[in-house]
């Protein structure tokens, strides 16, 4: 499960962006489509914004409800993509995966945080759970510019 790829296309950072800032100081959450290689890369195409439907602080916590699930995977079947992951963000917190988001992550999907500071896009990450155990490996995240040339988030 060693080096894990996630390329975001520049429509699908467009919106997750605009979704973390308009959410800002709240939490927002949505669903990452596209395709995965032979060799485990993601490209994400589609980026599709769903509403945070946690009860109390969605300043530090979003939830998907399950009927958003059940649409998700319908949408990519109907359209010939594949349900790849969910994002969120982090208002003014890094993009680092917390033990909430390890609690209820599921295996196989990609967790892109974005980090909102201040109401501003700071960071871009990627997690995945391991295989092996009840923990994150942290995907490389590539962010496709207007030039179709990959850039490299830290």
């Amino acid at each position: 499960m060693s080096n894990l790829t996630v390329k975001l296309s520049g429509e699908a950072v467009e919106t997750i962006n605009a979704d973390g800032i308009s959410a800002f100081p709240n939490e927002c959450c949505g669903f990452l489509y596209g395709t995965e290689s032979v060799s485990g890369e993601r490209q994400i195409t589609l980026a599709v914004p769903v509403t945070n439907s946690k009860e109390g602080d969605q300043r530090r916590r979003f939830e998907i409800s399950p009927l958003e699930y059940m649409r998700a995977e319908r949408y990519a079947l109907q359209n010939d993509t594949a349900l790849l992951g969910v994002y969120h963000s982090h208002p003014n917190h890094p993009a680092i995966a917390s033990e909430h988001d390890l609690a209820v992550a599921m295996p196989y999907f990609s967790y892109v945080i974005v980090s909102v500071m201040n109401g501003e896009i700071a960071d871009h990450k990627s997690w995945r759970l391991k295989d092996e155990a009840r923990e994150f490996v942290e995907e490389q995240v590539f962010i496709e510019s207007e030039n179709s040339v990959l850039n490299p988030v830290s």
